[in-house]
């Protein structure tokens, strides 16, 4: 019997694409996908509040455009140049809490997120340089040395891929799909994703238990034809996930 709710269940009007966490601001962000009326938007959850600071974000290109990174309050997202092709080209930064447009380049491009700021590189100029940026302004503050700015990484874990062997007791009347599960620990919890077949289709379960006992289950996506990717990621003490792609649940652990 299920004992918790979602610490945030949220539904969006298209497929949750891409997201990112921003490690200073513990802010969320989600790039949602409508191809039906081919608008791409953008969504800023705070976590640790359990609030949408904006969602239905759109950019002048509706469709051909996507989300870099979030860091430090600020989304960085990317326009792409053609339909055909997915080199991305142009920058617009928006603020994370408030949904407003900050600054903008069509000139620039994104290269990765390093200590300093982000890194960007002119597509005008061949060969290509690498500058740091500040993701505050879009200005240049220097140019990017490999060796003194290091990347910066964020506290994202993802499940480990387990035989079925090492099912939990709990749940080993299930007849898990494909041979393995995914599963990871946290806080004395043990949060596993397995797949199991329902007349002749796939479905994915979520699953958290604590001292052998199942205190969140959730069908995460029915009607399936082939083994999906790991089905959620920790962040802290936060559990994200999506159910049928387009609804975003966050647990606290």
């Amino acid at each position: 019997m299920t004992a918790w709710k979602p610490f945030i269940q949220k539904s969006f009007n298209g497929v949750i694409w891409r997201m990112d966490i921003d490690e200073v601001t513990a802010t969320l962000a989600l790039e949602i996908r409508n191809e039906a009326d081919r608008t791409t938007s953008f969504a800023a959850i705070d976590l640790p509040g359990a609030q949408i600071n904006f969602e239905n974000y759109t950019t002048h290109e509706r469709w051909l455009t996507g989300m870099e990174t979030i860091h430090n309050g600020v989304l960085l997202l990317h326009y792409f140049q053609s339909e055909s092709t997915p080199v991305h080209k142009g920058i617009t930064a928006i603020n994370a809490k408030y949904g407003s447009e900050m600054w903008s380049n069509f000139s620039l491009a994104y290269d990765h997120l390093s200590d300093a700021g982000p890194v960007l590189f002119n597509t005008q100029m061949l060969p290509k340089k690498l500058y740091v940026h500040d993701i505050e302004t879009g200005k240049v503050l220097r140019p990017y040395d490999c060796i003194t700015d290091n990347d910066f990484l964020k506290q994202v874990d993802v499940p480990q891929y387990l035989p079925i062997q090492q099912l939990p007791v709990p749940l080993q009347h299930l007849e898990p799909a494909g041979g393995l599960i995914h599963y990871i620990e946290h806080n004395g919890y043990r949060i596993v994703s397995l797949h199991t077949r329902n007349g002749g289709v796939l479905q994915q379960w979520l699953f958290v238990l604590n001292n052998n006992r199942i205190c969140y289950e959730e069908l995460l996506m029915t009607g399936i034809q082939k083994l999906q990717p790991e089905a959620f990621v920790l962040h802290k003490n936060w559990l994200i996930c999506l159910k049928n792609r387009t609804e975003l649940l966050v647990l606290e652990l």
